[in-house]
Formats: structure tokens, sequence, C-alpha cells
């Protein structure tokens, strides 16, 4: 910013948002300025005190910067709006912000601020000095007990009336936007919130408050936006709340995209009150993921302006209300997870605005009502878990809006309407798990172009496979397993070549495996086990990708197994049950129990022996301890003698010598090995030596991908553990990581668009298998660019689980902090949650790292808080490529604007990776 700024003594206006200039001193001598906008710098320290003679200041902007708010605030006597956050402030609200006066607006969020109140600091202090003293000696303090008491009724005092903080907002009169969210704020809210009158927004989520709701809140008349969630409030929703006649937007859950009361991942029990039916205004009612019990109030009925109705992962029973028939105005009504029962009221017919009815893991019974064809506009269906019998009405299937249809796990009969063909715009038909039979419609099926996600199985559907599967081009994932479907495979599903995984395990399939295999180069997943297939397996099959995973066992195949890429991994446990093969398979899977000394338990997993290939070196290997192999307490790798190859790998690499190592991280370092058999494999030694025996990281890295096998996620070979050594053993992949790839300019001009686009669509489907295929769920935790790793055809795969979490149902997943700075969640460093959503954020970095070819940095928060048509694309792509054609640039500007999705500040509005895999997969068929 140029020093001559200062003698613009006249200005009022100053903008030098998104750029990098530090403030110059000569802007303290410009007296008559008013606004001042520096967002989206790289400004670091206090605010300078050359702001202390700015007494005409009235708009402060400085948020998305490094700051931090100072002890002195200077003149800031006319200041109206201050907005701070995103920066590096730190402890307390300084105390001197309570004197601005004419201030309206204040935001402070997503800082590190706690305001602890010093006064009951001091009484717990005091209270534990002196019970100390009285442990130590008693006899000369014969008052100590009594003076311990005092302070700590004091300081349980101040807990009880609510005033853990010096709270210097309640004397700001004309305070109408107060902003407080993704700090470390922690204790019970303040009752004086209370005071602030003229209060219209006021937001404390993602912090860590406890305890109940203050009923002081109610007094807020003028309240529009109330956010409490990401906390740990507990107690009832406060039955005055219904005097907030102001209130368009009630949330009280974790997942939306605007709040305007938003309570949500609390601990909030009791019934729904009564006296919200006096909220005439309100707009949305979102009391999601809390433990809200009794029933759904019929009054609910009167809230004619209600547009979304979210009440899902509760503790609510009963039955659907029929009142809820008359809110003309729904679009989102979602009650799944609870324990209500009963049928689906047939006033629900009623709702013609209702695009989502999410009514999953609860007790409804009886037919899915055929009034609900009157929802034209319907398109999310999803009825999961649940008793509903009878067959899939006929109109339900007429609604040309329809996107997904899930009715999995119910008591479901007849066969699947030919309407379904009138169902253009369907995603996704899930209807798994029921009692349906007869034929598939196959013409009708073929209309389905739109479809991506396909799951019959578990039914009594038979005939033969369908046979119009041309136009089925973006199909990602078909399951017709557990049917009695007969006759041959046809050979249409090469045409198929999105298909990611395929399940037609469990019926009757007879006649050759068809050759026409080979297009589905996608294919990750094919389970055509337990079926009366014949002949021999097609060599087409071996031209399929090499981290297929693949079963036949259980037919009438025979005949040489292929050598191909395809059946390198093939185990006996995947072509057993085939009298006629032969030829060399990796080995049968045995079970070894594992004992850690240190952790006294064992954990059960499969693993491979077979013979070792190491003659040459048998002399060699001989002079390493025996006793080192005795010692080791985990131990099992594919294809090879457990022992003989520890000895070879602690021989190759000369005992981990420095000239094999290719790459270090935070747990350890990686090695070259290359074999006596030929094989290459990446070695993972972890630090700490018998200590990492037991060390979580080392323990969930090989759970995690001992359990997953997916195409785009690095293979475990083998593990071990002993006294003198802890490492991993992967498969070895030739380019190694993505960060250093990018990092070279030769070979990041290598990766033209295409190829990066299908790095991208590597990892999402990667990630997707995990969340959404994994049980239990496996979050990453640490997706950045040093951990995917590219094989010689530039396929992505992703690699180091040592910081993964599995997500357990009815498990907190607290977790310590883990990541690389720079991909983690922004809610993961306050929270310490661990979701899938912090994967989706790491994602959307990686994206925009892949496309731009380095890390985006500020970026991420421009690209984030601008409107899409504010955005150059030019700014995001990596200059060092050719600027893509018309065709690749709309493909990358789609790819872009969903890792902008993934980058939403509120974890529950980013995309599932599951969506986002889909996506990718139609956004990148051509190009790919």
């Amino acid at each position: 910013m140029p020093r001559e700024i200062g003698n613009l003594s006249k200005l009022i206006y100053l903008d030098f948002s998104v750029n990098e200039f530090p403030i110059p001193p000569e802007i303290g001598t410009m007296y008559g300025i008013v606004n001042v906008y520096l967002k989206y710098n790289n400004l670091t320290g206090p605010i300078p005190a050359i702001f202390d003679n700015l007494d005409r200041l009235i708009n402060l902007y400085l948020f998305q910067n490094h700051l931090s708010v100072p002890k002195s605030h200077g003149n800031f006597t006319n200041l109206m709006h201050l907005f701070l956050f995103n920066n590096q402030h730190s402890g307390s609200i300084p105390k001197n912000l309570g004197d601005l006066k004419f201030l309206l607006d204040m935001e402070l969020g997503k800082n590190q601020l706690n305001m602890l109140n010093s006064k009951v600091v001091m009484a717990s202090f005091e209270f534990i000095s002196i019970f100390i003293m009285v442990l130590l000696f008693p006899s000369s303090h014969p008052k100590a007990k009594g003076v311990a008491s005092d302070s700590a009724s004091e300081a349980a005092e101040y807990s009880i009336k609510g005033s853990l903080y010096d709270f210097p907002f309640s004397s700001l009169p004309n305070l109408e936007y107060l902003e407080l969210s993704l700090n470390q704020i922690f204790g019970s809210i303040p009752r004086e919130i209370g005071n602030l009158s003229k209060l219209i927004y006021l937001d404390f989520s993602v912090n860590e408050l406890s305890q109940e709701i203050p009923p002081e809140i109610c007094n807020l008349r003028n309240l529009t936006h109330l956010a409490l969630g990401s906390n740990q409030l507990s107690g009832p929703i406060p039955s005055g709340i219904g005097t907030l006649h102001n209130l368009i937007e009630l949330y009280l859950d974790n997942n939306t995209l605007i709040v305007n009361l938003y309570l949500f991942h609390n601990l909030l029990s009791g019934p729904i009150p009564p006296t919200i039916r006096n909220m005439i205004s309100l707009q949305f009612l979102i009391l999601s993921q809390n433990n809200l019990s009794g029933g759904i109030p019929n009054s609910l009925g009167t809230l004619s302006n209600l547009i979304g109705l979210l009440l899902y992962d509760n503790q609510l029973s009963g039955p659907i209300p029929k009142e809820l028939g008359d809110l003309k105005l729904l679009t989102n009504m979602e009650l799944g997870e609870n324990q209500f029962s009963g049928s689906i009221p047939v006033s629900i017919g009623n709702l013609s605005n209702l695009e989502k009815l999410f009514l999953p893991k609860n007790q409804f019974s009886g037919s899915i009502p055929q009034e609900l064809g009157n929802l034209k506009k319907l398109a999310i269906l999803v009825l999961d878990q649940n008793h509903f019998s009878g067959p899939l009405p006929e109109l339900l299937c007429q609604n040309g809006s329809l996107q997904i249809i899930s009715v999995s796990e119910n008591m479901l009969t007849g066969g699947i309407p030919l309407e379904f063909g009138n169902l253009s715009q369907l995603h996704a038909l899930d209807i798994s798990s029921n009692f349906l039979s007869g034929e598939i419609p196959r013409v009708e099926l073929g209309m389905l172009t739109e479809l991506l996600y396909l799951d019959l199985s578990t039914n009594s559907l038979n005939g033969s496979f369908p046979e119009h599967l041309e136009d089925l081009k973006h199909l990602f994932y078909m399951n017709l397993s557990n049917n009695i479907f007969s006759q041959k495979i046809p050979f249409e599903i090469g045409k198929l070549t999105q298909l990611s995984e395929l399940d037609l395990s469990k019926n009757f399939f007879a006649g050759e495996i068809p050759s026409e295999f080979r297009s589905l180069q996608s294919l990750g997943t094919l389970d055509l086990s337990h079926n009366n297939l014949s002949g021999l397996i097609p060599k087409a099959l071996a031209e399929l990708p090499g981290s297929l995973q693949i079963n036949i066992s259980f037919n009438n195949l025979e005949g040489p197994i292929p050598s191909g890429r395809a059946f390198v991994n093939l185990t006996i446990e995947e072509v057993k049950g085939n009298k006629g093969l032969c030829g060399n398979i990796t080995g049968k899977k045995l079970v070894l129990v594992v004992v850690f000394p240190l952790l006294g338990s064992f954990i059960l997993l499969g693993a491979f022996f077979g013979i070792p290939k190491l003659r040459d070196q048998r002399k060699k290997i001989s002079r390493i301890e025996d006793t080192d192999v005795k010692k080791c307490h985990l131990f099992a790798i594919y294809g090879y003698d457990g022992k003989a190859l520890y000895k070879e790998i602690v021989l190759t690499t000369q005992e981990f010598s420095e000239v094999f190592c290719i790459g270090k991280g935070g747990y350890g370092s990686v090695y070259r090995a290359q074999l006596s058999s030929g094989d290459v494999v990446a070695v993972k030694k972890l630090h700490n030596l018998p200590e990492m025996a037991s060390h979580r990281s080392f323990l969930n890295e090989i759970r995690a991908l001992i359990e997953i096998k997916h195409r785009n996620i690095v293979k475990l070979l083998g593990f071990c553990s002993n006294s003198q050594h802890s490492f991993l053993v992967y498969e070895y992949l030739e380019r190694g990581s993505l960060a250093k790839i990018l990092s070279i300019e030769e070979e990041a001009i290598e990766l033209d668009w295409q190829k990066r686009l299908k790095i991208i669509k590597g990892i999402a489907q990667a990630l997707s298998y995990m969340h959404h295929d994994c049980s239990p769920a496996i979050v990453h935790r640490d997706i950045s660019s040093n951990n995917i790793l590219l094989d010689s055809e530039d396929e992505a795969h992703v690699s180091d689980f040592g910081t993964s979490k599995f997500l357990k149902k009815d498990s907190s997943n607290w977790s310590s902090l883990a990541g690389t700075c720079g991909y983690v969640a922004p809610e993961f460093a306050y929270t310490m949650k661990v979701t899938e959503k912090c994967d989706v954020y790491s994602f959307g970095v990686l994206t925009m790292e892949v496309i731009k070819g380095k890390h985006p940095g500020d970026l991420i928060a421009y690209l984030v808080s601008s409107k899409p048509e504010k955005i150059e694309l030019n700014d995001l792509f990596d200059q060092r490529l050719l600027y893509p054609n018309q065709e690749i640039e709309n493909i990358l500007a789609s790819v872009l604007k969903a890792a902008r999705e993934c980058l939403h500040v509120d974890p529950q509005s980013r995309p599932t990776m599951l969506f986002i895999s889909r996506l990718l997969s139609t956004y990148c068929t051509q190009s790919v």
C-alpha cells in the first residue's frame, strides 16, 4: 500500500480487500475516514495503534486476517460495525469493547476466544489451594475448611447463576448483531444476554457451552437468528421460546444451510414445547439430533408459514399428526431415526410443495399411501428400515420429479411397477431387502437414463438379467445379488462403462462370463460368486484394473486362472467351489491371533502365507538374529513366509539406511525395498520402536487397511512389530506423492487436465468407499497431497491411515487434533469432533490444489465468500498448463463448484462423498 495514501486527508472510504498490503502508519493521519475495508489480507499482530486517532470511524472490516484485538481500542467512539471474524485472537474478549456505545454489529467468530471469568478462576484457585493445605497441614489451618467451603460456594454460585463470563457486551444498548461462533467459549450462557433488548442476530455455535439454555434468551423479542449449535447444551428447550414472535427460522439441529435459531448437535431433552405454536412467522423448525422425546404436537399444523420441518435423530414417538397435512408451504419433512409408529397419514398427500420426505429407521407400518403420488414436486423419498407392507404404489412412479427412492428393509410385496419408466430424473433406486417378486421390467429400466445407483438385492426377483442397458451410461453401482435371476449375463453389460461396483452373487446365472467385461475399466468390485457360471475365465477379465476386488467362487468354472493384473491378489477364498480351476493362487486365508503385551488384548485379522522365494540370500539373511524374529509380536504378508521376509526387509534396507529412504512423516519414514523375488515394496518404519507396537496410529493403520480393498486405496501387504522394529509393508507406487509431482514443473506439466480430473475422481471414489461402504465408516482425517500416491498410469491411491478414525454407532468420536495444516476442517480444531465432513473439507482443498497446481492458501476464503459469477476461473487454474478447451473448462468449472460446496463453514452443509463421487462420475465421463 503506497505511503502517499496519507495525503488523502479528505478520504472517507478505503477498501484494499483481497490483497497482501501491510497497514502503513500514514492511515493514522486520515482523520476524516469513515469506512476501512482490509478483509482477506495477510495482516498479522494486534490491530495497530495508528487507528487510535480515527474517531470518525464507523465501519471497520478486518476479517479473514491474522490479527488480534488489542487491549486498547483507540477512540472508536462512533464505531458501529466491527468485523474481526477468522483472525487469531485468543483468550478473553477485551472489556473495553463494551464501551462502544454505538456499536450495532460485532463479529468475532472463528477465533480462539474463551471469555473465562477471572473472579471464578480466583475463587476456584483459592479453594484448590486451601484444600491442598488442609490435606498437608490440617492442624495449622483450623479455619481452612470453612474458608475452602466459602470459596467453593462462591465459585458454584457464579456457575449456577450462569455468570461464568466477563461479558462486556451487556452494556451495549444498540447491539443488534453479535457473532462469536467457532471459538472455545465454555461454561454456561451468561444470563446477562437477556439485557440486549435490540439484538436481532446471536451466534454462539461451535463452542463448548454447557448446562441449560437460560430463560433470559426468551426476552430477546426482536431476535430473528439464534445459533447455539455444536455445543454441549442440555436440559429442555425453554418453554418461553414461543415469545420470540419475530423468529422466522428455528434450528436446533446440525444439518442446515441457513440458520436463524441454531441449537444443533446438543443434548436437549424433554418434549417439543407446545408454545412453539405461537411462533406464527416460523418458516423452519429444525430440532434434529438431540434427545427430545414425546410426540409431535398437533398444534404444529397451525404454523402455516412452515417450509422445513426436521426432527430426525431424536427419541420422538407416536404417530404423525394428520394436521401436518395442512402445512401447504412445506418443502422438507425429515422425521427419520426416531420411534414413530402407525401409518403415513393420507393428508401428507396434500403437501403439494413437498420436495423431500425422509422417514427412515422408525416403526411405521401399513402400506405406502397412493396419495404420495400427488406430490408432484417430490424429489427425495426415503422410507428405509420400517415395517411398510403391500406393493409399491403405481401413482408414485408417475412422478417425473423423483430423483431418489429408497425403501429398503421393509416388507413390500408384488412386482416392480412398469411405471418406473416414467421416472426420467431418477438418480438412485434402492428397493433391496423386501419381498418383491417377478421380473425386472427391462424396457422400462432402460428408460432411466439418469440412473447412478441401483440396488434390487435380497428380494425374490426372477427371470433374466436386463438387456436394455445401453442408455444407463452414468450407472456406477448395481447390486442384483440374492435373488433368483437365471440365464446368461448379456454382452450389453460392457456398455455400463462407469460401473464401479457390480454384485450379481447368489443367483442362478448360467453360461460363460462375457468377454465384454473388459470395457468396465472403472470397476473396483466384481462379485459373481454363488451362481451356475461355467466355461473358462475369459482373458478379458485379466485386462481389468489391478486393484479390482473379484470373487468368482462357487460356480462351475474350469481351466487356468488368467495371469493378468486383475488376478494378482486373487485368494483361495475368491475362487474356491470351482472344481475345474487350476493355476497359481496366492494362498489360503488364515486367522492370526495377535497379542500385544503392552495392550494385554488381541485382534483378529486375515492374512495369507505361502512358500518363501528367498533361496539366493538365505545365508546372508540368517545372520539377522533369530531372536528378533521370535520376539515379533505381529507379522503377516501376502504370498510370503512372514519370518523370512522380515529378515529380508531388514537386510535389503541395510537396517533402514537413509540411502533407501524415500519419504518422512510425523509417524515414521518410508523405505524402498526390492525383494529377491523381484517385487518392490514400500516399508514404513515407525518411530519410537517398542512404544509404537501399541501406538494407536499403528493399530488404526493396520485395521483400516486390512479391512478395506479399493482400487484407489493403497494396499497393505504386511506388518510387523517387535522390540527392534515396527513397520508396515505396502505396495510400491512408482510415481510417488502427488505433492512431489506438483512441485516439479516437468512432472506437473505431464499431468494434463484429463489426468488431473481422473485423480480427483479417484480420490472421491476412495473416500466415498471409506465413508459409505465400510462398516463402521472410516474417516481418514489427513487427506492431503502428501498422502495421495500415483501409480505408473497416474491412478490416485489414498495412503497413510495412521490418523484414521472409525466411526462407531453410539460413540462420541472425539479425538485429538490430527491432520496436515491447511487441509484440516475449521470446526475440527475447535470441537475435536470426528465426522466424515472433516474429510469432505480436506477433499475440497485438495481438489483446488490439483487444479491450481499448488495449495490454494487464502484463495479458499475468497472462493467460499465470493459469488460464483465473481470468480475468475483463470485465477484457479495451473498456469503451467495450456488453458483448457471449452469442454474441459466447463467440467473444471463444475468440479470447482463442487469443491466450493465441500469448503462450507457449516459441516452439515457440505455434501457427502457419495454425492461428490457420483457427481464427478457424471462430469468426468467424457474427459477421463
